[in-house]
């Protein structure tokens, strides 16, 4: 399989992961990928919002459904949640737009919405709107990206494989290294 099938055949659904999970660099790439021909525009953003919103609104669930269980077994999220709170307090309409761009709060987010006594449905609407104005200016950016590239770079082609690739590995070792500072916070002793 070529670099090429893969993206044709994977990158659509892996968008739709990647950005429930998490989402920035995967959506950079999608949006690389576009720029190179492989992805259309349009269908990554759309991917991309999909993956976000349904990922956001399961955290704001959970937060309404499970949110005691969940601080009780991370009780080194309550500072994190308590700044929020306040935060929500005063711009709730604004936090709940943006806070896809807020690094660091992204995934707790919603989670600390849905504690709130934010209504189910005005959540949904804005969830909606921050998810399509994040999935088109994060995409755009990755293929603004490809388009920077192209002009530093003559044969983009060749080296388009280790763009990814290192795109990916500095992805890779950011997310490893909030994963291991997390874990030292929530292991460390009381």
């Amino acid at each position: 399989m070529t670099l090429e099938s893969i993206i044709i055949t994977f990158g659509y659904p892996a968008l739709v992961l990647g950005t429930f999970l998490e989402g920035e660099t995967i959506l950079v790439l999608g949006g690389f990928a576009a720029h190179r021909g492989y992805l259309r525009l349009a269908w990554v953003i759309l991917a991309a919002f999909a993956g976000s919103f349904f990922g956001d609104q399961l955290y704001f669930f959970l937060g309404r459904s499970r949110s005691r269980k969940m601080l009780e077994k991370h009780p080194a999220w309550l500072p994190r949640v308590a700044a929020l709170q306040k935060l929500l307090n005063r711009h709730h309409t604004l936090l709940i737009i943006s806070f896809r761009f807020l690094y660091g709060l992204r995934t707790i987010s919603p989670f600390v919405i849905g504690m709130s006594d934010v209504p189910i449905w005005k959540f949904i609407l804005l969830n909606a709107a921050g998810a399509l104005v994040w999935a088109t200016a994060v995409g755009c950016a990755g293929y603004l990206f490809g388009h920077g590239l192209e002009i530093i770079i003559d044969d983009i082609k060749r080296y388009e494989l280790w763009i990814m690739a290192a795109v990916t590995l500095i992805a890779a070792v950011v997310f490893a290294t909030r994963h291991i500072r997390r874990r030292g916070v929530d292991d460390a002793p009381r």
